[in-house]
């Protein structure tokens, strides 16, 4: 626990240095597009202590939460079998190549005229936008497998499910959850400039909606908010992450003693 403890101590120091500082240097702010910190944690309090919680960050936490789960399920089922098969890999390689040149962003109006303002048009943005780190680096995992237990699968016979799921998906995994912490950064940023686009709910509406009325306060507490979201996630996904390659860490670890 103490340990714990010491690390979160590092971690939170410089952030509330600055949170400190910026609360201080603002105090007597008059500046209309930057307004005292104090002023913005008032509104802060108000609106996402309270109703548009609900209203606002949940509706956003869902729309992230399903593009991203079918980003993951994408990246990877479509990474390990291009990994594995060298003809595979090269075949797709150029389509795979001008997809990811195209911003999601881009497609948004496009999205918006065949799918409409529904959820559904922004799951697609982030799912198309989450998939390719997933996916490229499923890839380069699987690539990556080492050569020696790859032969002693060969000579031991160990094919189809059995080495996909003991030798493949292991090997690869360290490199597929780098994907999916970068799948789940850029799954923000799609979900907050879709909901900007075209959305009556969800945290990028919101402030969108504020800065066309003028409301920067509240603004700025909108973003705060935004930040704190992100922040919660990368936290819980710290969790997912330790848990899920524990043997890695415990490996590495013991390869350091040594």
């Amino acid at each position: 626990m103490a340990v714990i403890l010491k690390k979160l101590w590092i971690e939170l120091a410089l952030p509330v240095a600055l949170f400190a500082l910026l609360y201080v240097a603002s105090s007597q702010s008059a500046n209309f597009y930057f307004p005292p910190l104090s002023a913005i944690l008032d509104q802060f309090q108000k609106l996402w202590l309270g109703p548009r919680f609900l209203s606002d960050v949940v509706p956003s936490f869902q729309r992230l939460m399903a593009g991203y789960v079918l980003a993951c399920v994408a990246g990877i089922a479509l990474g390990v079998p291009i990994g594995v098969y060298p003809k595979l890999r090269r075949a797709v390689e150029p389509v795979m190549e001008f997809f990811r040149a195209v911003p999601p962003v881009a497609v948004i109006p496009l999205l918006i005229v065949v799918m409409g303002f529904g959820d559904g048009m922004k799951v697609t943005v982030i799912v198309a936008g989450a998939v390719w780190p997933i996916l490229l680096n499923t890839v380069e995992g699987v690539k990556a497998a080492d050569a020696v237990l790859d032969e002693t699968c060969r000579i031991y016979r160990i094919n189809g499910i059995a080495r996909l799921r003991h030798f493949i998906v292991p090997g690869a995994l360290p490199q597929i959850v780098v994907g999916m912490r970068l799948g789940l950064s850029i799954g923000i940023v799609l979900m907050t400039i879709s909901e900007m686009f075209a959305a009556l709910d969800g945290l990028g509406a919101a402030i969108i909606y504020f800065q066309r009325s003028y409301e920067i306060p509240q603004m700025w507490s909108g973003v705060l908010m935004l930040g704190l979201f992100g922040f919660a996630l990368s936290l819980v996904f710290r969790l997912f992450e330790r848990q899920v390659l524990m043997w890695y860490h415990g490996m590495r670890q013991l390869e350091r003693q040594n």
